[in-house]
């Protein structure tokens, strides 16, 4: 290929690749010898595998040889096509074995996820104890549960940690699709499905709750009764007058709560 050495690395960028990434190179799925466009498009197509047995996810670490999109040389994971010289993917991370020729989504390596993410290094800092990266606009300003991008979307079951779309963390510290969370706030349900805490503000759907306990009058017959309660939000168990709109907890004033059964008195 003729031209100066930019003009080499430069041919075809953002003209190959796959709906996952823009790319100049294919990957040899080293678990199956097989050619894909990326480690998604290898994943999508063995999920579809009649025989269960065959379905299986290629380890992204493990490329060892891709295929120049431009000249169909294969060779050595590198970022430099060996034959034609362009450049296979503008961002190339050698542990990962990722190529992107879109890098204006700011990729960066991070080491404790041990994978590459966007959005520029600057803006995210590495949880430890949730074991991902956030943004810094949550450095100290989360509720941590361990672990907790390692596992799969409450709503769509996908995998969070390695999850091509945008994840958020609730008040609680669970993650979720942020398109997943907006879809549930959409249909009015504003609890985690995972603990059953509140995820945003409440106080003032508490309030109308009590403007309409006030206005409805129970019968006579439930009107002094009493249940226990375990409120979701503070996790408190209390005694509180039966409602059939609702029962509020004595400590946080939360109606997320349900009914439980007595506690056990010690004898």
């Amino acid at each position: 290929m003729e031209g100066s050495t930019n003009e080499r690395l430069d041919f075809g960028r953002m003209g190959y690749g796959c709906n996952h990434y823009r790319r100049r190179c294919k990957i040899r799925a080293p678990c199956c010898n097989e050619i894909y466009s990326c480690r998604h498009c290898h994943n999508d197509a063995t999920s579809m595998l009649k025989n269960p047995y065959d379905r299986h996810e290629l380890v992204r670490s493990d490329v060892k040889q891709v295929v120049c999109s431009v000249c169909d040389t294969e060779q050595p994971a590198t970022q430099v096509c060996t034959n034609c010289g362009v450049n296979m993917g503008e961002y190339f991370c050698d542990i990962c074995k990722f190529y992107d020729d879109d890098n204006e989504k700011g990729q960066f390596h991070c080491d404790d996820c041990g994978i590459c993410r966007v959005g520029g290094r600057e803006n995210f800092f590495h949880c430890k104890k949730c074991g991902s990266c956030y943004s810094i606009s949550l450095r100290d300003n989360h509720s941590c549960v361990e672990n907790s991008m390692r596992h799969h979307c409450p709503i769509c079951y996908e995998y969070l940690f390695d999850s091509l779309k945008d994840t958020t963390v609730m008040k609680c510290g669970h993650t979720m699709h942020v398109e997943c969370y907006n879809e549930m706030i959409k249909r009015d349900k504003y609890c985690c499905p995972i603990c059953s805490k509140s995820v945003i503000d409440m106080s003032r759907t508490w309030k109308r709750i009590d403007e309409e306990i006030e206005a409805t009058i129970m019968p006579e017959d439930y009107r002094y009764k009493k249940v226990w309660i375990l409120c979701n939000d503070c996790n408190d168990t209390t005694e509180a007058y039966f409602h059939i709109i609702g029962q509020k907890c004595s400590h946080c004033k939360s109606y997320n709560t349900r009914q439980i059964a007595p506690p056990v008195r010690p004898q």
